[in-house]
């Protein structure tokens, strides 16, 4: 018997102190060489007994072996010169220094695979791993090799479907691609993103997922969420392409935020990863709330294809506030299930 409503993350939550500094986004590692390396596997650990312990049904690494959701991906490759910075505006949003790449990219070796099969090895829980999505990658570096926005994402994709098997294979069940770019370059989404999602995608048997949100609660997303107005419906550019998709499980912000919840029609028949924690704000949610996201959502999705989960990833946030985020989001999903059973 499958649960239902089986809940998750969207993705990281915060490292320990001991590993990098509290709060921050790419916050430097306070450990190094073998230390470090013990250190991440150590925070792995942490991360996958909280999640345990909230009762969340889905399990991840909470992304403690990574700096960055895209950048520690990319580090990885050939073709990206990290010495050589040039400034890009990341998402229509703020301006960050981000490598640029020199050649032809290529993945001499697994990025995430290892870690993948030290989860794996500590819990029989269905495990989700999560891994940049090629418009989103692009998206975070200067190209003076491609030229071409399209060019680099395709290959990209390919480089991403070789390492999503390798996670298939180490006993990944299901692997999300994180794509916040599609909330903003819906030409582009429709043109070739989607296509090129589905290229990274490709032969897998497990489950995928994309995930698409609003950000992480840093000014720069706050501030552009400010300019969005009382409906945010940029998801209408990307879901009915996403629906012909063969991509098996879309994820959006929902709690707290002005996305009008009928935007699920659009995706109907695939299973919807619904935001219920707003990870924007250090007030932990109570299990009513998280459970009244969950009733508004399943007017337009039905119950055995709803996954909640929260809006985005909780790098950022207080550990104790992550950690009560996590327990309100079970609470609120069996809140759920009990009426459902009824």
């Amino acid at each position: 018997m499958k649960k239902i409503l089986p809940t998750s993350t969207a993705g990281s939550l915060p490292k320990p102190a001991w590993l990098a500094e509290p709060e921050v986004l790419w916050s430097p590692w306070k450990l190094q060489d073998d230390a470090l390396i013990e250190g991440k596997q150590d925070a792995l650990r942490v991360a996958l007994q909280e999640q345990l312990q909230a009762g969340i049904d889905i399990v991840s690494d909470g992304e403690q072996t990574r700096q960055h959701f895209v950048t520690t991906f990319i580090e990885h490759l050939e073709g990206v010169d990290f010495e050589k910075r040039e400034t890009v505006r990341i998402r229509n949003r703020y301006d960050a220094s981000v490598p640029t790449v020199v050649g032809a990219v290529a993945r001499q070796k697994p990025v995430f695979v290892e870690d993948a099969k030290f989860l794996r090895q500590q819990t029989t829980q269905p495990i989700k791993w999560a891994l940049p999505g090629p418009m989103t990658m692009i998206d975070t570096l200067y190209d003076n090799h491609y030229k071409s926005r399209e060019k680099l994402a395709w290959e990209f994709a390919k480089i991403l479907n070789q390492e999503a098997k390798e996670l298939e294979a180490a006993g990944v069940d299901i692997i999300q691609f994180d794509e916040p770019a599609f909330n903003v370059f819906f030409d582009e989404v429709n043109d070739w993103g989607v296509a090129t999602l589905e290229r990274a995608i490709e032969g897998l048997q497990c489950e995928t997922a994309v995930h698409i949100c609003y950000g992480y609660g840093i000014k720069a997303n706050t501030d552009w969420k400010k300019t969005l107005g009382s409906q945010w419906r940029q998801y209408e550019e990307s879901f009915p392409k996403l629906q012909q998709s063969t991509i098996d499980i879309v994820s959006l912000e929902c709690q707290n935020s002005h996305v009008p919840m009928d935007l699920i029609e659009l995706i109907r028949g695939k299973k919807v990863m619904v935001g219920a924690i707003d990870v924007a704000t250090n007030t932990i949610e109570t299990a009513d709330e998280v459970a009244n996201t969950l009733r508004k959502a399943l007017q337009f999705v039905d119950a055995d294809k709803l996954y909640p989960s929260t809006n985005c990833g909780m790098a950022p946030l207080p550990r104790a506030v992550a950690r009560g985020k996590l327990h309100a989001l079970s609470a609120g999903a069996e809140i759920v299930r009990q009426e459902l059973a009824r």
